[in-house]
C-alpha cells in the first residue's frame, strides 16, 4: 500500500513526463511545418525564376 505522499509524487512525475512528451511532439510538428514552408518557398522561387527567363 502506498502513502498519500507517494501517490502525489507519482502523479507529479507522470504529469512532468506528459508535459515533456507534449513539448517534444510540438517541436516535431513545428520542424515539419518549417520544412514544408521552406520547400514551398523554394518551389515558388524556382517558378518565379522560370517565369522571368521565359
Amino acid at each position: 500500500m502506498t502513502s498519500h505522499v507517494e501517490e502525489q509524487i507519482q502523479a507529479r512525475i507522470a504529469a512532468a513526463r506528459a508535459k515533456r512528451a507534449k513539448r517534444r511532439q510540438q517541436r516535431v510538428e513545428l520542424a515539419e511545418a518549417r520544412e514544408y514552408g521552406l520547400q514551398a518557398r523554394h518551389a515558388a522561387k524556382m517558378r518565379r525564376w522560370a517565369e522571368d527567363e521565359a
